[in-house]
């Protein structure tokens, strides 16, 4: 599940990382978000033996609790099983968090669905986008496009997103939690890799 806000004035948003990240996960396995049921756009596929179910809620970011829970009654699956997929303000852009249950961290989307499933016991990854400087308004930096600094950056861990959500379904928490918690991406790096 990646969280954002529907419309495309929010598309490249630092708060529709969620929705980024899945769309690289389906655009790495050529599906498409084509079930409009649940109100959220979704699909199913196979991957490695295992049914998984994508989905990108669009009921804007601060009722996505509405969209999980319609998705969670249909398919059933176990809340071990259950990863969303978020921007995080206290993680500083170029690292990702994974971790199972806690608090939403004034995460509005991760609100919601904690307040809509009677439970904080999933699976997240946060996406580092870092705090505001020079007392910009919250809900205006998570509204606004990543600065030029940023956006290189954000784009090379989206590629790490994409590459954790396969460990997950594949190998599971634990070891998507060993591979990919401690990664940091700098601009130094991205400017590395850019170059060779």
């Amino acid at each position: 599940m990646g969280l954002g806000n529907p419309g495309i004035q929010y598309t490249d948003t630092r708060h529709n990382l969620g929705f980024k990240a899945v769309d690289l996960f389906c655009h790495e396995l050529n599906l498409h978000l084509s079930d409009h049921r649940f109100q959220a756009l979704s699909t199913t596929t196979m991957y490695h033996g295992k049914t998984v179910v994508v989905a990108c809620p669009q009921t804007f970011m601060n009722r996505s609790g509405l969209a999980v829970r319609y998705l969670m009654e249909h398919y059933g699956p176990e809340l071990s099983n259950v990863l969303v997929i978020h921007d995080d303000i206290d993680i500083e852009a170029g690292r990702i968090k994974i971790v199972r249950a806690g608090g939403a961290g004034g995460h509005r989307g991760v609100e919601s669905i904690i307040s809509l499933l009677g439970t904080n016991r999933f699976n997240r990854i946060k996406i580092g986008i870092g705090r505001p400087l020079a007392g910009e308004p919250i809900e205006e930096f998570v509204l606004s496009p990543p600065d030029r600094e940023q956006k290189k950056t954000i784009e090379e861990v989206l590629g790490i997103v994409e590459n954790a959500i396969e460990t997950f379904i594949v190998d599971g928490l634990e070891v998507t939690m060993s591979r990919y918690s401690s990664v940091i991406i700098t601009e130094k790096e991205v400017e590395n890799s850019c170059k060779g």
